[in-house]
């Protein structure tokens, strides 16, 4: 294998680092974000807590938690090059639980009540002549 067939990925690893391949199926944007999930505890492979140097094998149940959501993902193939989506979506496939889990978060997050400002600290001149005429009636 020449040096350029290696630097470009052409041989087939059996394993790789998990935030090499969470960066190539593009779950972050960057292997630093990456890595900050990892040493946050935002990741763990096979029910457990993981360094960013844990190797990941097809097979391995990679649970991750990105924002509110939570995915539970099955590693189908590995691979430390970032391409295109339509290819990191063929890398990993998501449970059917975590799926149905995540779309009724979001269903929940988008219909739940929306939050109520208490008050922008002292109320205005306007505002107490108003609250005053309020209390009087």
């Amino acid at each position: 294998m020449t040096r350029r067939e290696r630097e470009s990925g052409a041989e087939h690893a059996t394993a790789v680092r998990v935030d090499k391949w969470l960066f190539a199926a593009r779950f972050f944007k960057s292997r630093a974000l990456a890595v900050e999930a990892i040493t946050g505890g935002k990741v763990a492979v096979n029910d457990e807590a993981v360094k960013p140097s844990r190797e990941l094998k097809p097979g391995d149940r990679v649970w991750l938690r990105l924002g509110p959501y939570e995915h539970t993902v099955v590693v189908r193939i590995v691979s430390e090059r970032r391409g295109p989506a339509s290819v990191a979506a063929t890398l990993y496939e998501e449970t059917a639980a975590s799926r149905e889990a995540r779309e009724k978060h979001a269903w929940m997050l988008k219909h739940a009540a929306p939050t109520v400002d208490s008050g922008a600290g002292r109320p205005t001149k306007r505002d107490r002549r108003n609250l005053d005429k309020l209390r009087d009636w």
